[in-house]
């Protein structure tokens, strides 16, 4: 058994300094004494999915990132470290609880997790190693991992045994609820604008320190198409991950942080919605481009008509929120952003369809991820 603060002096000595997670019994000593060191900075995210996400961008914004979680969790990161971690070789170092693990008598729902997580990580082509236990091994992990990342610049898995750190019974603060934002509606219910035109509007008058994040699907390809730019990172894959990822770069820099969803995409982690208001980055605009439809799948219906993005938002602590439904309206709905302290979201309808032979991005996405993190280092 070792302490919190033997484990995390010498990550820190590493370059570790960036920690988000879900958290699990065996994490608590170590998830108490991060949020409690005002050293380390803490996001507590809504799911481990989106943990990986705010890592990524953390990740880009030049910090070391450790994502907590247990091994249940693996779950829900499945797809951003296959389909964001890895396309774009982004690295953070997993911590990963072993419920269920040999000869650990535990609920029901750890008896297919705990004997299958080692073969999970094996699937996912992310090497672990054991979490240590006393304090002549911190050293080796923390040196094993290390040596991984860069060699690799993927994730590696560090598995936590239970008892592993001894629990100092840290006390942390709850998170203060915030004051009712406001909601402007700047539509004029005519007939919608493309996406592509609203992208286009945005790129017109969009600062030059500006960094935009474009969801998967048509967004990203779109945005390419329009101006590929060292500020914009196309995400590939990892749908739901692109606001996350937005709130990892926003809390580590000072440039405006963009980030261009769809409807499909918010409502996949929906739940980010209350990570961003409870962080509340003041350089981050999020705007939902909201057509109804997975359009590049061949337009199935989303459930966005019952859903009110903008209201939502407020609910979950952005101080304003915009819907719009004409180019005249997005215009200002950014521009008022822009001038103002956030997070903000934009609603934004907008027609279906898109460019005809729309292609894709032709930079590679370790290609996108550098230059993007080359971009948000300048000064």
């Amino acid at each position: 058994m070792i302490e919190a603060d033997s484990f995390l002096n010498s990550a820190v000595d590493a370059g570790f300094d960036f920690y988000t997670g879900v958290p699990c019994s065996f994490l608590t000593p170590i998830i108490n004494r991060v949020i409690s060191d005002q050293d380390l900075d803490y996001v507590g995210a809504a799911s481990e999915g989106e943990a990986v996400a705010i890592a990524a961008g953390a990740w880009l914004a030049g910090r070391g990132t450790v994502v907590m979680c247990q091994n249940s969790g693996l779950g829900n990161a499945v797809n951003p470290l296959t389909s964001l971690s890895h396309p774009f070789q982004i690295p953070t170092l997993l911590i990963v609880t072993w419920r269920g693990g040999p000869g650990i008598e535990d609920e029901p729902q750890h008896q297919l997790m705990g004997p299958i997580t080692p073969s999970m990580l094996d699937v996912m082509q992310v090497p672990y190693g054991n979490f240590p236990s006393s304090d002549n091994e911190i050293s080796g992990a923390i040196a094993e991992a290390v040596a991984k990342i860069g060699s690799s610049n993927l994730p590696y898995a560090m598995i936590m045994q239970k008892g592993a750190v001894r629990d100092d019974g840290i006390e942390t603060k709850p998170v203060e609820p915030p004051t009712q934002g406001i909601h402007s509606v700047l539509s004029i219910s005519g007939d919608l604008p493309g996406r592509v035109s609203a992208m286009e509007r945005l790129l017109e008058f969009v600062p030059n320190n500006a960094a935009l994040i474009a969801t998967t699907g048509f967004t990203g390809r779109e945005l390419f198409t329009v101006s590929d730019r060292k500020q914009h990172l196309y995400q590939v894959g990892s749908m739901g991950c692109a606001a996350g990822m937005g709130l990892g770069v926003a809390v580590n820099s000072d440039k405006p942080v963009i980030v261009l969803d769809g409807d499909g995409a918010a409502l996949m982690k929906l739940g980010t919605l209350g990570t961003v208001g409870a962080y509340a980055p003041k350089n981050l605009i999020h705007i939902v481009f909201d057509n109804g439809a997975y359009e590049s799948t061949g337009g199935q219906p989303t459930v966005s008509p019952t859903v009110d993005f903008a209201a939502a938002a407020l609910a979950c602590g952005y101080p304003s929120a915009f819907t719009s439904d004409d180019l005249n309206g997005f215009e200002t709905a950014v521009k008022k952003s822009l001038e103002q302290e956030g997070p903000h979201l934009i609603h934004m309808k907008v027609a279906r369809g898109t460019i005809d032979g729309l292609g894709r991005p032709k930079i590679t996405p370790p290609e996108v991820a550098q230059r993007f993190k080359a971009f948000l280092a300048e000064d």
